[in-house]
């Protein structure tokens, strides 16, 4: 359809694609996705930690082999690295929860800023890779709790640790692409990608609010929230990822003024209330969903977040497909029509058919 841009199946055919988190929810989506587009991917995970990442793997294990690795040891990464050499790597594994920061920082930080460093590291000594995409996050910014969309020149921050260590893992990588990057014998390109509040069929994260509601409403049970009127940027995972492969396209093909910091996010003014969230999705769901303000105490989390995309717009083509509505009435047939039986592979497979026709156009 005239004014989408696609990922490029002649570009991707038979390009070797390490994906790092790809038992997570996004990677599951990103590996098969490029398994439709003829890569050759290779998933870089930890071990099976749940019967949903168990799943994610059976359905992966027939189009793309995984091997089981805690990113936080720096030999093992750099000798899976050596041994599947591939062309282009996609960096989703983290430890993606601000909660959960909290509760374990030492671990967050580990894993999100130490297990950058050494995929960075693998990297730069392995001769194949010729670009990288870095997925960190909209709460890298320093929250102004302000109206206006950040940008990507909008300085960085982070009051939780969760969102101090993405930070951290954009400055790693700035300082990665210009200390080694520019001066190696063969160019690498490096870029980080900034996406908002992320939701689709097949997300089963504890305290995230689309699993957390999708279990509740299951059960019969209304769902408890803490802070419905916090306002976040809601995406659906196809137009996150739709970006960051647009962009692993360019950077690959040699375009180096790309390789910098990008965001993926809704339209401008798109952003919603948590409120807002669960009223459209109980609706869609039925069944007498329904949820309640518990107004429990908690950390710190940011109100207000909105990402400013023009830069994405502008230069690449790209541009959110499925708005606030769409997104959600995808998001709850995907999880009602699991629930009757249709293997999730199947389910993820017409998402990205009917994506990429131009079907869910906004």
């Amino acid at each position: 359809m005239a004014g989408l841009v696609n990922p490029d199946p002649d570009f991707w055919y038979g390009r070797r694609v390490l994906v790092t988190g790809h038992s997570g929810f996004k990677g599951s989506w990103l590996g098969l996705w490029l398994a439709r587009l003829g890569a050759v991917p290779l998933g870089l995970s930890l071990p099976t930690q749940d019967e949903a990442e168990g799943e994610r793997l059976g359905f992966l294990g027939s189009i793309m082999p995984g091997v089981a690795c805690d990113i936080r040891d720096g030999q093992a990464v750099q000798a899976a690295l050596k041994q599947f050499a591939p062309e282009i790597v996609l960096h989703l594994a983290a430890q993606p929860l601000v909660r959960r920061s909290y509760r374990d920082p030492h671990l967050t930080f580990e894993t999100n800023v130490m297990g950058t460093l050494n995929l960075l590291e693998a990297v730069r000594l392995q001769p194949s890779v010729r670009s990288m995409v870095i997925a960190t996050t909209d709460k890298c910014y320093e929250n102004r709790e302000w109206p206006w969309a950040y940008r990507e020149n909008d300085p960085l921050g982070g009051h939780d640790p969760y969102s101090a260590s993405k930070a951290c893992t954009e400055i790693l990588a700035a300082s990665w692409r210009n200390s080694f990057a520019a001066s190696l014998d063969r160019p690498i390109a490096i870029a980080t990608v900034r996406a908002g509040n992320v939701i689709g069929g097949g997300d089963w994260a504890q305290d995230r609010l689309v699993p957390d509601a999708v279990r509740a409403f299951a059960a019969g049970q209304p769902l408890a929230l803490r802070n419905p009127q916090a306002t976040r940027p809601w995406q659906h995972v196809l137009d996150a990822l739709c970006g960051y492969l647009l962009l692993a396209e360019r950077l690959h093909t040699g375009d180096g003024r790309l390789a910098d910091a990008w965001n993926f996010g809704p339209d401008s003014g798109a952003e919603r209330p948590v409120a807002a969230v669960l009223e459209t999705l109980a609706r869609l769901w039925g069944d007498g969903a329904s949820w309640t303000s518990d107004g429990a105490f908690g950390p710190h989390e940011a109100n207000r977040l909105a990402l400013d995309s023009g830069k994405a717009r502008q230069h690449l083509g790209w541009r959110p497909r499925l708005d606030f509505e769409a997104a959600l009435t995808l998001t709850a047939c995907w999880y009602q029509r699991h629930r009757l039986g249709t293997p999730a592979a199947d389910l993820i497979a017409a998402d990205i058919e009917s994506y990429e026709s131009g079907a869910f156009r906004s």
